[in-house]
């Protein structure tokens, strides 16, 4: 299957990024109601504001959004860029997709002068604990915490720009 990776909000990703993210968590890691809306409140509150050159967002597309990745700069001076809902579907993961939307995220956030990219995940995912750390992101905390609705060991990634 050959993606497309295009940057910039479409028709729909709102909702597809919101579904692929809220069955892929529910049916791997039990997350309910709670995740999905806290998914989809932030996800409309992040297109909605989204700026150009301050901000991205990356869709992995075949017939239809099968994968995704934002970064949010709004906060950048003070806390770093955020990565955020980094996935892909079951058809693309495996395919190098992942690894390709990442890269463009990173990308930008160092054509940007971001000193910093952290992002928030929990423990057991470890595939993608192991792309992060391959991209230069070190743990940097790491607690129970139920952000997503459901009690699990959150931790915090971090990744330095280095001149």
């Amino acid at each position: 299957m050959q993606a497309i990776i295009s940057e910039g909000y479409v028709a729909g990703s709102i909702g597809r990024l919101t579904q692929l993210h809220a069955s892929y968590y529910s049916a791997a890691h039990g997350f309910g109601v709670e995740f999905e809306a806290k998914l989809a409140s932030e996800i409309a509150q992040f297109c909605t504001s989204l700026r150009a050159g301050r901000d991205g967002l990356w869709l992995a597309r075949v017939d239809e959004i099968e994968g995704s990745i934002a970064l949010d700069g709004s906060r950048a001076t003070e806390h770093g860029a955020h990565l955020r809902w980094f996935i892909t579907s079951a058809a693309l993961r495996g395919s190098g997709v992942g690894r390709l939307l990442l890269d463009r995220a990173l990308q930008f956030a160092d054509d940007c002068g971001y000193d910093s990219v952290y992002l928030w995940t929990f423990a057991g995912l470890d595939a993608a604990r192991h792309l992060y750390e391959s991209r230069g992101f070190r743990l940097a905390h790491e607690a129970p915490g139920s952000r997503w609705g459901k009690t699990v060991t959150e931790q915090r990634f971090v990744r330095v720009r280095h001149s």
